[in-house]
């Protein structure tokens, strides 16, 4: 499984984490943030019908896990009660480490990284999962920022693949 640390960075831990997009790719990103590492998760997306597919499959996923006894219900309800959802970019303000799981376009993107260094704490680590846009053209849409910026790139579907490419940017700092 692929497995976020809480390991310490500069001050801070790794708690919560935002994602941003509520796709199949962002759903998944969450279920593997909450379940495997115990993280709480907030999911933004400004459609609320996004939101709720999301909040449906995660708890589809979870009666299927328990069904195939790799997920106890208890263990399942701990990982739904540590996800919320919001369309407001605002509920980022608290987030460690948020990830962009939005569609391959570049413009959009930018949109969206300029509202997330808006709002999130100046410690927070800026990931895309972007396949297919340079890292440090997303960093340098965000100049005040832009040490923070690194790819995520998980693989399809994210909870059974145990595969992330991580990328920095040529501003990315260690």
């Amino acid at each position: 499984m692929i497995s976020f640390t809480t390991r310490r960075f500069a001050t801070h831990s790794i708690k919560y984490v935002g994602v941003v997009g509520a796709g199949q790719m962002g759903t998944g990103i969450g279920i593997v943030a909450s379940r495997v590492a115990g993280l709480n998760v907030t999911f933004i997306d400004p459609s609320g019908d996004s939101l709720k597919r999301s909040e449906n499959f995660i708890a589809n996923w979870c009666q299927k896990e328990i069904a195939k006894e790799r997920l106890t219900k208890a263990e399942s309800e701990a990982v739904i009660n540590r996800i919320a959802f919001s369309t407001q970019i605002e509920s980022l303000s608290k987030a460690d480490f948020i990830i962009e799981a939005a569609n391959e376009d570049f413009d959009l993107k930018k949109i969206i990284f300029s509202n997330i260094a808006r709002v999130a704490p100046e410690h927070a680590i800026l990931a895309s999962n972007t396949s297919s846009i340079s890292i440090s053209k997303i960093g340098g849409t965000i100049p005040s920022r832009a040490d923070k910026v690194i790819g995520m790139h998980f693989m399809n579907p994210v909870p059974v693949m145990q595969l992330v490419e991580v990328i920095r940017g040529l501003q990315t700092s260690d």
